[in-house]
């Protein structure tokens, strides 16, 4: 653990975003550890928060004894995600404690970090100010106040917004940008980036919302008329022969079934569209696929082999755009109406092509699995 040690006691200062410590050997030692920095009296300190039981514990630690408690925690822990103002690092500890750290430049880097001891969650659609189509849409009420049985709607789209302030220094001011989104369904967060980038921000957008069902396409076309948001469009029609468009500035693909969010996917590498968001849904492609003597024990269990395959899945959907090009991230989202799957993929294109690296070549050949945004991107 001395890399760890190390790592922790260089970046443990006013520097540092937030940590979670995920993945624990035993949950009844702890479930999860979430870090985050404090000012006090003027005076640094970290407060742990160690989720065990349902329950939540709090401590908080100047830098050095923080070092020595995470150091430990991570004894029982196999994975940390740490941020700071510049980077972000993964670390993984192996079962015979070998420590991996990968190190890349964070996405939101320069980003202000928030030390106030008492936060007041931040939305950034706050309730109380009205928004004409969150109202519409059964979200918020006239006066602005959220509808109490829509109030993981209004978390989710919020949520959904967050990912995109930390991409917006990626974002030309300067030219129109083309966004599309594959799958939009009803649209709440269509809508959204659309007031969000547009009316609060003032970029200059053109969002193209795509979907197969013909009543909420026109349903979605009559709110974007109504709120007069004349680059806003919305058209019926498949992921995989969709061509309207030649060059896309950001991809958005939310619960998109199976291979959809392949070729979504797809299509997005062949834009070189500079920013991709995606939250997968229904991954069953891997689950017919995945074979392996070893995990037998493990996949004779139908609920847990499909499980693996769904992760297995979007990790090498990562992996598939790192070669592409991309930086790319899977972070926590929240969860969807109808499906437990809060997995959002994150690719931000930085140019470093390479190829596939052979360690995923192995991966697939032990796993006996070929994903389709594999075959799609050779």
């Amino acid at each position: 653990m001395n890399e760890l040690k190390i790592l922790l006691q260089n970046n443990l200062n006013i520097e540092f975003r937030t940590a979670v410590l995920s993945n624990p050997r035993q949950k009844d030692v702890a479930e999860k550890i979430k870090v985050r920095p404090l000012l006090k009296k003027d005076k640094l300190i970290f407060q742990i928060e160690t989720f065990r039981n349902h329950q939540a514990f709090h401590r908080n630690a100047e830098p050095e004894e923080a070092c020595v408690l995470l150091v430990e925690a991570m004894e029982n822990m196999r994975q940390m995600q740490m941020e700071t103002r510049e980077f972000s690092y993964t670390v993984l500890v192996s079962k015979k404690g070998k420590v991996t750290i990968k190190k890349k430049a964070a996405v939101c880097a320069g980003k202000e970090i928030d030390l106030s001891h008492n936060r007041k969650k931040h939305y950034i659609l706050e309730e109380g100010v009205p928004v004409p189509f969150l109202k519409d849409l059964g979200v918020m009420t006239e006066e602005g106040k959220v509808v109490r049985s829509r109030f993981d709607k209004f978390r989710q789209i919020n949520r959904f917004l967050e990912f995109i302030e930390d991409i917006l220094p990626e974002l030309d001011r300067d030219r129109e940008l083309t966004i599309v989104d594959f799958g939009c369904g009803k649209s709440y967060l269509t809508f959204a980036m659309y007031y969000y980038l547009h009316e609060r921000k003032g970029y200059d957008i053109r969002i193209i919302g795509l979907d197969l069902k013909r009543e909420v396409i026109a349903h979605c076309s009559e709110l974007g008329r109504k709120y007069g948001y004349e680059k806003l469009t919305f058209l019926e029609g498949d992921i995989a022969n969709y061509t309207g468009v030649e060059q896309v500035d950001m991809v958005v693909t939310l619960h998109a079934c199976n291979t959809a969010t392949d070729y979504a996917l797809a299509k997005a590498v062949g834009w070189n569209a500079k920013v991709i968001l995606s939250v997968p849904c229904c991954q069953h492609e891997l689950n017919g696929q995945i074979e392996s003597e070893v995990l037998e024990p493990i996949f004779k269990y139908g609920l847990i082999k499909e499980r693996v395959a769904a992760l297995v899945t979007d990790a090498l959907r990562a992996e598939y755009l790192e070669s592409a090009g991309y930086a790319a991230q899977i972070l926590e989202f929240i969860d969807m109406e109808h499906t437990p799957k809060n997995i959002l993929i994150r690719g931000v294109r930085n140019g470093k092509k390479g190829e596939m690296r052979e360690a995923v070549r192995r991966c697939e050949e032990f796993l006996h699995v070929s994903p389709t945004l594999g075959r799609l991107l050779k």
